[in-house]
């Protein structure tokens, strides 16, 4: 059983309310889901109780019959309205469920594989502290396979991001930013804690992709990218930078020392 108050009263005219209709009026256009009200926990609200969806379900929508019948007055259909809004918003939020259930059981483990890939990155490049000059080549090649691994997890994340972005914004669509329901909260009901991932606005997976800044040969260049490709294109850049200035001061031109390009 779902249920779901409205914080709003029955009649927000202002004027004093009329005495409810018997339910028989109106009953025959109830949802089907609908079981029944009870008071909120503040004066006018009304919760409304429905059996679970699955979301599978159409969209919940006011009937047009309960609109062409004329022995309805707005008094009566006014609760109506209100108990199609209050399904339609738990409907999403099961359609949503639905939506990223498999999404974050594919994302989880792609997401580990970033972070560990980010971290082995960042290894290789603080590693060139302890090599000595005989084995920078291959400590070079040690970063250059780690830059890729790197690259093709963030890669690989942003996809599935894309995916989780795109649910988001259809349960946005549906039911404003007042009524959504967080992500993170589908995901901790699954056992995940999703508060380091990083999912963007679904536009930032769209072309043209957000620009992202990196700097090479002290020179500024702008490039696209998905978020975390954009991120760990920006690291790479960043360590190469470092090797590229080192490489410089100490005048290094043998190739096992040539800084990267």
């Amino acid at each position: 059983m779902h249920t779901i108050p409205l914080k709003t009263p029955l009649d927000d005219t202002g004027l004093p309310h009329s005495p409810a209709p018997a339910a028989s009026d109106t009953s025959r256009y109830n949802h089907s889901h609908f079981l029944g009200t009870s008071p909120g926990e503040r004066e006018g609200w009304v919760v409304y109780t429905f059996a679970p969806f699955t979301g599978r379900e159409p969209k919940p929508q006011f009937p047009d019959a309960a609109f062409d019948d004329k022995s309805l007055t707005w008094q009566m259909r006014e609760p109506l309205h209100r108990q199609y809004t209050a399904a339609h918003v738990l409907w999403s939020h099961a359609r949503f469920r639905n939506q990223a259930k498999p999404l974050l059981i594919q994302a989880a483990p792609l997401w580990a594989a970033w972070m560990t890939a980010r971290d082995e990155l960042v290894a290789a490049f603080e590693k060139f502290w302890s090599t000595g000059d005989g084995r920078w080549r291959a400590q070079l090649l040690c970063l250059t396979d780690a830059e890729r691994t790197a690259s093709k997890a963030a890669d690989d994340w942003d996809m599935v991001a894309a995916k989780l972005a795109q649910a988001v914004a259809d349960q946005i669509d549906l039911v404003g930013w007042e009524e959504e329901l967080p992500l993170a909260t589908v995901a901790q009901e699954h056992g995940l804690d999703v508060s380091g991932w990083m999912v963007h606005h679904v536009d930032d997976y769209a072309h043209p992709l957000p620009q992202y800044l990196i700097v090479r040969d002290g020179v500024d260049h702008w490039g696209r990218a998905t978020p975390l490709a954009a991120s760990a294109a920006q690291l790479i850049e960043a360590q190469r930078e470092r090797l590229r200035e080192v490489a410089s001061l100490a005048g290094d031109s043998a190739p096992a020392h040539h800084p990267l390009v």
